[in-house]
């Protein structure tokens, strides 16, 4: 996700951190080189405009030029006004009202709405623990309102029995009065689209919105589209007032311009992002975390998340108390490591953990991944109960000890324990600052 951009950004900052002192004229350098890498990321040129000047009012204040390490402290301007750029603060969606909630969604064809309608369903079954009832109201492709009938079934989720040809207006007055009837608090309109915009299709969905009135309309928009997405979005946003976007492929896009432009030019929020093409493959989008695997900091609160998702609520619990006590041992790591199995696909991981990015580039990603995780915890496993408790008692004859053990190299005991020692500072970092920025930015 975003790897192209995360690349450029990433070679740009390390540059800018390896001063010692920083000058105008390279900070000028460098504010031009981000201008490009966001422009080669198909960013809107209006949205790369305001945010270099941001960057540059902020760089050549006294904020920079007098810090004690000043690299580090340009990289923390561009963090935070990508996380400014990105929308500051996530917004999911708001369930505080008599129920049913209706949530239209809307969008091209092939943007990915049936999907995701049947995604945003599991997610607020199994994490909110929400009634979602799904209403087909694209009745002119039968294939969508039997995928969504299909898909309905997979979640678990009520589905409203629409037949092709119908009314869309009535279907969804229809469907919101089955809901009621149903005991549904939670109604999730997939609606037709178009290959374009154009009048007809806007016509037919401000008619529903009239008549349905929903609480959120939910804007799905293909982000590997790039450009188009803004555009796309801007058309919608103008037409239905939108509440917030869902962005879907972004595990494909290469280039991010479109996380990155939206909200800034529609004014509304992403909500949601689809990851792959899983059920559970949808994330709700933190623009702070997000910001933070742009510039390849990685992600742990995500891959946290994750990670107690795969444990036992047991295990979860006990996690989140050592991670708050500053506790996260070798075998806590361990643990973490076992439950990669049960995350997805490790490339999924890969903007998250620490050193793990260097090897999904690898053509054979997926084999040299899973034995890096086998490795690891052999490595683990050949240490003693008191060693992985406390890795400062780890001397070289420990280590060498431990590698022969383990039928590793030292080397490779030393880097485990690096990227141990990464993770546990993050950890460390989370828990002294109060806002996640400056957690973050306590380990650039």
């Amino acid at each position: 996700m975003f790897e192209g951009i995360s690349e450029k950004l990433s070679h740009t900052l390390k540059k800018v951190r390896g001063y010692g002192k920083l000058s105008e004229q390279n900070i000028q350098d460098a504010i031009r080189e981000v201008r490009l890498n966001l422009l080669e990321a198909d960013v809107h040129f209006k949205v790369v405009r305001d945010f270099i000047e941001s960057v540059k009012a902020r760089a050549l204040g006294q904020e920079v030029l007098q810090s004690l390490t000043p690299g580090q402290q340009f990289i923390k301007i561009v963090y935070e006004e990508l996380v400014t750029l990105l929308g500051e603060h996530s917004s999911e969606l708001d369930l505080r009202t008599t129920p049913p909630v209706i949530i239209m969604l809307v969008g091209l064809q092939g943007s990915g709405k049936t999907t995701s309608i049947a995604k945003l369903a599991k997610t607020l079954k199994e994490k909110l623990k929400r009634n979602p009832y799904l209403v087909p109201a694209d009745v002119y492709r039968p294939a969508a309102i039997d995928q969504l009938k299909v898909l309905a079934d997979q979640v678990g989720a009520g589905v409203y029995n629409t037949q092709p040809g119908g009314n869309p207006v009535e279907i969804c007055k229809d469907a919101l009065k089955a809901a009621q009837y149903g005991g549904y608090d939670v109604l999730l309109i997939d609606t037709a689209g178009r290959l374009h915009v154009d009048t007809e299709l806007m016509e037919e969905l401000k008619n529903i919105k009239a008549q349905i009135n929903p609480h959120e309309i939910l804007l799905v928009a293909d982000a590997m589209t790039g450009q188009d997405a803004v555009n796309v979005s801007t058309s919608f946003n103008e037409a239905l007032d939108i509440s917030g976007t869902l962005l879907t492929k972004i595990d494909g896009d290469a280039r991010g311009g479109a996380a990155l432009s939206i909200k800034s030019v529609t004014g509304k929020p992403i909500k949601y992002f689809g990851t792959g093409e899983k059920l559970d493959a949808l994330e709700v989008f933190h623009p702070e975390r997000i910001a933070s695997r742009i510039l390849g900091m990685g992600d742990m609160l995500s891959f946290i998340e994750k990670a107690q998702a795969a444990f036992e609520e047991k295990q979860a619990q006990e996690i989140a108390k050592k991670i708050l006590k500053k506790e996260f041992s070798i075998e806590d790591f361990r643990e973490a490591m076992l439950a990669m199995g049960k995350l997805g696909p490790i490339e999924s991981m890969a903007d998250m953990i620490p050193g793990m990015k260097k090897i999904i580039k690898n053509p054979r990603a997926m084999e040299m991944a899973e034995k890096e995780i086998k490795k690891t915890i052999a490595i683990i496993n050949s240490m003693t109960p008191k060693e992985r408790l406390n890795h400062i008692i780890l001397n070289g004859s420990r280590r060498r000890r431990i590698a022969k053990g383990s039928g590793t190299r030292v080397e490779d005991v030393n880097r485990m324990i690096k990227n141990y020692m990464q993770m546990r500072n993050m950890m460390k970092n989370m828990g002294k600052m109060g806002s996640l920025a400056k957690r973050l930015m306590r380990v650039v």
